[in-house]
């Protein structure tokens, strides 16, 4: 996968996450963030970089 790819599945990656949250506010953010890691096939890079995007927001991702 190139890096712009990588970049474009991030991005509908954080997109997945935040209408999911929409739609149900109550949903554990590291159930989700987690699922779009995998659903997404994000790098691990990529993943850390959700995990810190969604962090500094102000939702937690507790430690696994």
């Amino acid at each position: 996968m190139n890096i712009i790819s990588e970049r474009e599945e991030t991005k509908k990656a954080i997109r997945w996450v935040s209408e999911k949250l929409e739609e149900d506010p109550a949903q554990s953010i590291h159930k989700l963030v987690d699922k779009a890691i995998f659903e997404f096939n994000l790098s691990p890079a990529d993943a850390e970089f959700l995990i810190r995007f969604f962090h500094e927001r102000g939702l937690k991702h507790p430690a696994p």
